[in-house]
């Protein structure tokens, strides 16, 4: 199918189209002399950029479901979504404290089943009260055994007695006296559990509070109560709670990313942050400006939330599609993305993707969330030869707000040029894409980083050192998920082949060429790609 013959690139899903008009207009002009370039035995390919917004591994546009109340709708997976949030309620994973983490792993595969096959991570958040009684609380569905709502305390630790004296502490639940030990145990089996599941993206650490949010009762006192004017030991805040997580979480999980509520409260420890009520005015202070006390933070831990339209500012929209397009409150939703280094949000569950008007401000959004990597130049030797050393070289820049928090492995391959089928392939070892880092300094009038992101330049050397038959093949690149080493991670360029792999030219195996560039024609539509997905151990 000729993708790029025309200058308007339609998106099709759910039944219905978004065309959107490229920039500048002549970016796919087949001249060979624009894009492919050959000098002295060497090829040099100027990729052109895809200049959609991608749906790429563990970034973006994040979904939630309640597996008791919301049924995942026709055309799943969504255009952008591939993580999902997993409330995951303590009594299901542990019952009881002599339950093992076969229960975790157990329950884990029942509610996250398929997520491999269509290429989505799941971020777990453990919690133990969904909103509770004395604010109004929904109950639990006895009949719906997965239902989120109420509360989900294990058998064997007591549910919370609440006064509403303001000096009272509350007794049970959180505050019971074996609690804290029973936190350390529990998130050593989560950490046993989910710590190697490639189908984690990353860790919630949930467990305090309603919706696990840290609030109800506090992690610490820096901030004000919510529910009253001053703090009040085991009422409003749990002493000793920060150092117990803080101390479990870096134990338990050395290879999934921890993020916690808010900024101010484990600044000591090496977490990210999930700021649930993002970008609303109201929460400037307490969540913008103390993220931007955690400094460079965002290099190393991932920075995400949900955006809300129930409180404060946004209470004047009726829907995630609303909020998004309203002028001042998407300027802002960008803004504080690319000044925090966002990786991803939540909000869009209920989001009507066959709606064309929300579609443009969806590919906004999602654009400027986590990372976007651009090959900005490839170069390679006209003629390989087997069992003889050829170097090629790349360079690479992210353009997006955050890196890619994994080291995932960096494949050049040869394909058969007819089939496209892989005959040879090697990772470059050298090669740590979780260093690309963007831009810094966004400046919201000229829409770019003030502090340009770093160009990447990659030399490599290789050998093939296996017969293949010679000839003319296509020479490419591919981000491999390291769960059964296959594409998953796209560049954000048109050189695109249905599966993951990016074709930059032609090349010869011990034969002569001189035929290098591929026609645009032959390239594929990563945006309509489904087939991605990764393998379970």
């Amino acid at each position: 199918m000729n993708h790029f013959k025309i200058f308007v690139i339609c998106v099709f899903f759910l039944g219905f189209s978004y065309c959107h008009k490229n920039e500048p207009e002549d970016i796919f002009n087949e001249t060979e002399s624009e894009n492919v370039s050959v000098k002295n035995g060497v090829v040099t390919i100027n990729p052109v950029e895809y200049y959609m917004a991608i749906r790429n591994p563990m970034k973006g546009l994040r979904e939630y479901f309640n597996p008791a109340l919301d049924e995942k709708r026709g055309g799943y997976p969504y255009p952008y979504g591939t993580l999902i949030k997993e409330y995951m309620q303590w009594n299901k994973l542990e019952n009881n404290q002599n339950d093992g983490i076969d229960k975790i792993i157990e329950y884990s595969n029942y509610r996250w089943k398929g997520v491999e096959d269509i290429n989505m991570k799941v971020i777990p958040r453990v919690f133990l009260v969904w909103k509770e009684d004395w604010h109004n609380g929904p109950e639990n569905n006895p009949d719906e055994p997965d239902d989120l709502r109420g509360t989900h305390w294990p058998s064997d630790i007591p549910e919370e007695n609440y006064s509403s004296d303001p000096d009272t502490p509350i007794t049970g639940g959180y505050f019971y006296p074996s609690f804290q030990d029973r936190v350390k145990k529990m998130v050593e089996k989560m950490g046993k559990a989910w710590d190697d599941d490639p189908r984690v993206a990353y860790i919630e650490m949930g467990i305090i509070g309603e919706w696990g949010e840290h609030h109800d009762p506090d992690i610490t006192t820096y901030w004000p109560a919510h529910d009253q004017d001053y703090h009040v030991a085991n009422r409003t805040w749990l002493p000793g709670i920060k150092e117990t997580l803080g101390e479990a979480f870096t134990a338990a999980f050395k290879n999934k990313k921890v993020m916690v509520r808010y900024a101010y409260d484990f600044p000591e420890y090496e977490f990210g942050i999930y700021w649930d009520s993002f970008a609303l005015p109201q929460e400037m202070e307490r969540g913008y400006n103390e993220m931007l006390k955690l400094g460079d933070r965002w290099k190393i831990q991932p920075m995400g939330g949900e955006l809300s339209w129930h409180r404060g500012d946004h209470a004047q929209f009726n829907s995630f599609e609303e909020l998004v397009a309203d002028p001042t409150t998407q300027e802002r939703v960008i803004k504080h993305i690319r000044d925090l280094h966002v990786n991803h949000i939540g909000g869009i569950t209920w989001a009507n993707f066959a709606d064309p008007e929300f579609i443009p401000n969806a590919a906004i959004i999602q654009k400027a969330l986590g990372y976007r990597f651009l090959i900005k130049e490839f170069s390679y030797p006209t003629q390989i030869n087997i069992n003889s050393p050829f170097s090629v070289s790349m360079e690479v820049v992210n353009t997006g707000s955050s890196p890619f928090y994994y080291n995932w492995p960096l494949e050049l391959s040869l394909l058969n040029a007819e089939t496209k089928e892989k005959i040879w392939s090697s990772v470059l070892d050298s090669v740590n894409i979780s260093e690309w880092m963007p831009g810094e300094n966004w400046d919201s009038e000229k829409k770019s980083y003030q502090i340009e992101a770093h160009t990447n330049k990659i030399d490599a050397e290789f050998t093939i050192d296996t017969e293949i038959p010679q000839g003319k093949y296509i020479i490419s690149l591919a981000i491999l998920d390291p769960a059964g080493m296959l594409p998953s991670l796209r560049f954000a360029t048109a050189n695109y082949f249905i599966g993951g792999r990016h074709p930059l030219g032609y090349v010869g195996v011990n034969e002569e060429i001189n035929e290098f560039e591929i026609p645009y024609s032959d390239f594929d539509d990563l945006s309509t790609d489904k087939s991605l997905k990764y393998l379970m151990k």
